[in-house]
């Protein structure tokens, strides 16, 4: 990272495809270029007669500079700094998508004297450029990744800056607090003496603001990734019927014979906000076919790494002792009894005990509803609510607010003992470096490695 943070300095260009390419899919195609010789480079390949002007969308021709070749026809934008994402000169050329096109392009501006970008080495530059801090640079990364409504909007808030507002302010009244205590400490016979009930207020007020972000923390890590869902039960009690009625599409094979799921069946849904990945397994009985036999040890392991367990039996026979060892296996994990075939007659022998009971009849669609109430009940059990988000932090953030969090504890455990004014500094500034890890102001070059690595090419 230092090396890269000197190629800044020296205002190296990069490249990069800034868009998805799929072959015959997507009908534009973005080439970006970044650095000081970014609008020199463009100039070489961009053949056009307009004349060239800041934030201008320019219309033209891509040559090789060498043949004189026609490449593509593109739109260039043109942002100079310091107007720009990076607050470098960026140029971005507006190719046919696809793939060859973008790819001729990029290799073109790479002959040209460009380099081509790490993962993130835009968005860092704009980190490092004073564009964007810490918070703001993984709000784009989470808006990028977003899988529900919910999840963008909480990185959005992130982008706009609502997280580094609150955090600023908490860690500039720890600023404010350690001057305070600072200066009775170098300068005791001049000033009044410190105010120790103002200052424990004051802590209170930070801890419990701390406190307040933090709690955010399992939603937002739900909202990024979701909640892992396995429906689980006997062959035939209407897994796959559960799956399609769920995904309203024929995502599962239904037949009448028992054994017809072999392996584990994805779908990708939305509940409440939070995305579900649902998985339907195969029955678990005891099975002498090697490739039920491995589907059904699939479904096992799926169980074991689910977020919640859907437990389903077919309600016409009731709870036996099939059901009584599946439960066993999973008692551990929340868990959901979907009692399913309702509308083939009133359920049989069921058992009573604390798990959410939900009764469903699949083939008919009905019932779906009150499943995904009872999943998120369960989620709102573990004071998670997916709804009317505005800051969702993520693990790093966590992680740095969780130290902030104990060093005010400890602070305050420090006043409560009389210590000297000494031992209030050093939690103080423990306080204070953890605050500032999560916006970027404390920041080493490893953990800035780490965050960026994470991001696609292009951004």
């Amino acid at each position: 990272m230092i090396e890269a943070g000197a190629k800044i300095i020296q205002g190296e260009t990069i490249a990069a495809i800034a868009t998805a390419i799929v072959p015959q899919q997507g009908s534009v195609g973005i080439v970006r270029l970044s650095g000081t010789t970014a609008i020199t480079i463009a100039q070489g390949l961009f053949q056009t007669s307009a004349s060239w002007e800041s934030h201008r969308i320019l219309y033209g021709y891509i040559t090789h500079p060498d043949t004189q070749q026609t490449i593509d026809e593109v739109l260039l934008l043109l942002m100079q700094s310091p107007r720009s994402y990076t607050r470098e000169d960026v140029v971005e050329f507006h190719c046919h998508g696809g793939i060859m096109a973008v790819q001729q392009v990029l290799q073109l501006c790479i002959a040209q004297g460009a380099r081509l970008a790490e993962p993130g080495e835009f968005t860092l530059r704009a980190f490092l450029n004073g564009r964007l801090d810490l918070t703001q640079a993984e709000g784009i990364a989470d808006l990028v990744g977003a899988q529900s409504p919910q999840a963008a909007q909480a990185a959005l808030a992130g982008i706009q800056g609502k997280l580094t507002k609150v955090i600023r302010h908490c860690r500039s009244r720890c600023l404010d607090v350690l001057a305070e205590v600072e200066a009775r400490i170098d300068f005791a016979d001049d000033l009044p003496p410190l105010d120790e009930g103002s200052i424990r207020l004051q802590l209170e007020d930070i801890l419990a603001e701390v406190g307040q972000i933090l709690s955010t923390a399992h939603q937002g890590e739900l909202l990024r990734t979701g909640l892992k869902v396995a429906i689980v039960g006997q062959p035939n009690v209407g897994k796959s019927s559960l799956l399609n009625a769920w995904s309203r599409c024929d995502r599962a094979i239904v037949t009448a014979l028992p054994g017809t799921t072999r392996d584990v069946v994805e779908s990708q849904l939305v509940v409440g906000g939070i995305p579900v990945q649902v998985l339907d397994t195969a029955g678990i009985r005891d099975a002498t076919d090697q490739v039920e036999q491995l589907g059904i040890e699939r479904s096992q392991t799926a169980a074991q790494s689910a977020d919640l367990v859907l437990l389903t039996l077919d309600g016409t026979l009731g709870w036996t002792g099939a059901e009584a060892t599946l439960y066993n296996d999973i008692r551990h994990k929340p868990h959901i009894l979907v009692v399913n075939k309702v509308d083939l007659g009133a359920p049989v022998n069921l058992p009573q005990f604390d798990a959410p009971m939900v009764e469903t009849a699949a083939a008919q669609g009905q019932g779906i509803e009150d499943l995904e109430n009872a999943i998120l009940k369960i989620v709102q059990a573990g004071d998670v609510s997916a709804a009317n988000l505005d800051l969702a932090i993520n693990q790093r953030q966590a992680a740095a607010l969780t130290r902030a969090h104990s060093s005010l504890q400890q602070v305050e455990a420090t006043i409560e003992a009389q210590l000297p004014l000494d031992f209030w500094t050093i939690d103080l500034r423990d306080t204070i470096h953890a605050l500032g890890e999560v916006t970027g102001e404390e920041m080493t070059e490893s953990m800035l490695d780490e965050i960026f690595s994470r991001f696609c090419i292009g951004k």
